[in-house]
């Protein structure tokens, strides 16, 4: 097999897992250069067979050290826009981890770089596009077994755990990361506006923090059986100490409704601070209903006039990331796209669409008020055909 010369632009926990799932498929990875002052993920890396190459200063240092084969991009969300317009320049396809931008004119900007002719592929870190159980939720929609898809209903509720680490690492602050709903469950907007078939036309959404104040910092901080609480891994970059007094500025809970063009309607959950996990999506069409469980791993479907017992599929594979094997899976789908055998699973333009979906919610409830959609759209598809952004 081919061996694949590679070079890395902040050699993160996230991408770090991403090259060791590489590594777990049977790819030949060559890590030729990388470019980070303090790469936290190298530890994860200690446990493949990928060794680290050599440090280079900036981007620019790396990319006179090529040729490369694959360029990735895992820096704090805020510095993906940068890395990806000095990269693009390269002509060496690129896997960005999500998301690809963080502002609205962040992604008209780069839709309109992504216009150029000779730009070169752009694969996109959203991992849940190549998960076998979204795969067969996306089958099961395009067959037309549902039905038209009239509303869905989805809940994402992370375990203590998992929210006390976001509050901690670099996610907890927008100017890094944008917003919790941009970098956590940008995942599952990209996979609603599939599903239902359309763009939103309006947003509304409610928010805030609740949970991981300095009201709450004298909280019990042990288990039932004594372990410590809040202190799941290594919070990396720009980590801060405590979940409960830490700077962080994003919401802890927020809640969206969705009103897409073609009229689908979508009721959103999140919470970083359960004690029942899920990540659930609930899929209401005129034919037939579908349940799809992503903590568990199961999807359950039923045809609206069928009284028996609904078909019921588990995809076994669990894994204490929740990913559930998308690391893995996605790894496969990005060597046949880098081999020509098959197109990768999501474009960078249904990635932008996704995040432009999240930010559209976000600028709702920062506003309090309901968001007519249209004039963002409108600015994005003029960037999209390439046209000057007119001032």
């Amino acid at each position: 097999m081919k061996t694949y010369r590679i070079g890395v632009v902040g050699l993160g926990q996230r991408i770090a897992h991403v090259l060791a799932a590489m590594d777990e498929v049977g790819w030949n990875v060559d890590l030729c250069a990388y470019v980070d002052p303090a790469p936290v993920g190298a530890p994860i890396l200690e446990k493949t067979r990928v060794r680290l190459g050599r440090p280079c200063a900036d981007v620019a240092d790396l990319l006179a050290r090529g040729p490369y084969d694959l360029l990735m991009l895992g820096a704090p969300n805020h510095l993906h826009y940068a890395h990806l317009i000095e990269t693009l320049d390269a002509g060496v396809p690129i896997f960005a981890e999500k998301p690809i931008v963080r502002t609205e004119q962040e992604t008209d900007d780069l839709a309109r770089r992504l216009a150029r002719a000779g730009t070169p592929p752009l694969y996109v870190g959203l991992v849940m596009r190549s998960l076998p159980i979204v795969r067969e939720v996306l089958k099961r929609v395009d067959s037309g077994e549902l039905g038209e898809i009239v509303s869905l209903d989805a809940t994402e509720h992370l375990p203590p755990e998992h929210g006390g680490y976001l509050a901690r690492n670099w996610r907890r602050r927008q100017e890094w990361g944008g917003s919790y709903f941009l970098d956590k469950v940008v995942h599952d907007f990209d996979i609603f506006g599939r599903v239902a078939g359309s763009r939103p036309s309006r947003v509304a959404s409610f928010g805030g923090r609740r949970i991981f104040t300095s009201a709450r910092a004298e909280r019990p901080r042990l288990y039932e059986d004594g372990s410590a609480a809040y202190a799941l891994r290594d919070a990396g970059w720009a980590g801060a100490n405590d979940s409960f007094q830490s700077d962080m500025d994003v919401t802890d809970h927020q809640v969206a409704m969705v009103e897409y063009e073609n009229g689908v309607r979508l009721g959103f959950h999140a919470n970083s601070h359960t004690a029942l996990a899920e990540r659930r999506w609930y899929v209401a069409g005129t034919e037939g209903t579908l349940i799809a469980d992503l903590v568990r791993n199961k999807l359950m479907v039923r045809h609206t006039l069928h009284r028996g017992k609904p078909e019921r599929l588990d995809f076994e594979t669990r894994t204490a990331d929740a990913h559930n094997g998308a690391d893995q899976a996605m790894a496969l789908d990005l060597l046949a796209a880098m081999e020509g055998r098959a197109p990768f699973p999501v474009t960078p333009y249904e990635s932008m669409e996704a995040g432009l979906t999240v930010m559209a919610i976000d600028r709702a409830m920062d506003e309090r008020a309901m968001i007519d959609c249209a004039p963002m759209w409108a600015r994005y598809d003029a960037a999209k055909a390439g046209q000057r952004e007119i001032a």
